[in-house]
């Protein structure tokens, strides 16, 4: 695997935890600055060293490296993957100088019209995407929003062209999250409040999450919710001093703890644990779906997902075998979901996916997924 230099990143950058890299496996890392940190001068910096991103400059040793890689060992096929734009050019620069089939994956869409905002990147994600369909011998999404957004902006490829892989959860962590301590398998009753986990970062727009702060104040303020019946945790939301605020204001601090980040084991483990979990996803980004979603279904705990009931979150979750949805710009359609979800909860008939749904999207499933994909393309370029 070949990445960048450890200085690129931020100090706030977070590191992998749990087992995502698999024992044995050789990171190779080329130099690469933060242009923005490293060659800015009074906050400014040349933006021809920042496009298509702030790791331009990790291109000239990445392909380097690729290119000595590829000549030592048997490689058959390049993989490069976006929200890194960089990576991307890497890509194709290595595809062209090699001539062997190309990957190009996209986590999210890469250009979208009005983003990225600043014009001239804006015009460089454009021609480079544009670059990366014409040379990648396939495009990978990770969701099925995606591959019909692609589709229609590239008409001229066969549909064939762009492949769905999705994301997905590790099951060999799963196990030992499950090992290391015994989960209780709760059935809430008079007894204590509901406890529901939102696992992960809100962010402010794409996941406002102040139509569901007003919701549990108007419920408050009705007596349906009480710090005695409910308690909801946001596990490492960011923004905290923001929500602090607005939690005060609303007067329902006592009901939404904002919890701080826990190392990745103990983050499943609370997902196994309590009676429900929170999905919180804009509009916005219905051709996009939370990575947490495959954890949550694993986890095999009930699912409340505040989303557009027509976006790829709310669709892969019904798939799955349900949970209660609703629309996270309503309070009004929040305010009635939530007090059905808790009823639902208590008396232990809320929808919750089956392991058997969940295994679709284990990272082994999908790994099968892109192998194939990896074999027929080295077939065919044979």
């Amino acid at each position: 695997m070949l990445s960048v230099d450890p200085r690129a990143y931020s100090d706030t950058t977070p590191r992998a935890q749990g087992n995502e890299l698999p024992e044995g496996l050789e990171v190779v890392r080329a130099f690469g600055l933060d242009t923005a940190r490293h060659l800015s001068m009074r906050g400014r910096y040349p933006m021809a060293l920042a496009l298509p991103d702030r790791w331009a400059t990790w291109r000239y040793w990445a392909v380097r490296a690729a290119r000595r890689i590829i000549r030592e060992r048997n490689v058959s096929a390049i993989f490069s993957t976006f929200p890194i734009a960089t990576a991307h050019r890497i890509g194709l620069d290595v595809a062209r100088l090699t001539g062997l089939p190309w990957i190009a994956e996209f986590r999210d869409p890469m250009w979208q019209g009005d983003y990225p905002p600043e014009p001239r990147i804006n015009d460089c994600w454009r021609q480079l995407e544009a670059e990366v369909f014409a040379c990648a011998q396939r495009v990978a999404v990770v969701t099925p929003g995606a591959a019909a957004t692609y589709r229609a902006r590239f008409p001229q490829f066969d549909p064939a062209h762009v492949a769905l892989i999705e994301n997905g959860y590790d099951e060999e962590t799963f196990e030992r999250a499950s090992d290391s301590e015994p989960i209780q398998e709760r059935r809430p009753s008079g007894a204590g409040p509901v406890t529901l986990l939102h696992s992960g970062i809100i962010y402010p727009n794409e996941r406002d999450p102040e139509p569901l702060f007003r919701a549990l104040a108007a419920l408050r303020s009705a007596e349906a919710i009480t710090p005695d019946t409910l308690r909801i945790v946001l596990r490492a939301s960011g923004n905290e001093s923001q929500y602090a605020a607005r939690l005060n204001q609303l007067a329902i601090a006592d009901i939404v703890r904002l919890e701080p980040p826990i190392p990745y084991l103990a983050a499943l483990q609370e997902m196994l644990s309590v009676d429900g979990l929170l999905v919180l996803q804009g509009a916005s980004c219905n051709a996009q779906i939370p990575a947490k979603l495959y954890e949550y279904l694993r986890a095999g705990r009930p699912i409340l997902a505040l989303t557009d009931p027509a976006g790829d979150t709310a669709t892969t979750l019904r798939a799955a075998g349900g949970g209660v949805i609703a629309r996270l710009d309503s309070q009004a359609e929040i305010e009635r979901s939530l007090v059905a979800f808790l009823a639902q909860l208590r008396e232990g008939s809320a929808p919750r996916a089956s392991r058997h749904s969940a295994q679709r999207y284990s990272r082994r499933a999908q790994s099968g997924e892109l192998a194939r994909l990896l074999d027929l393309m080295v077939e065919e370029r044979r």
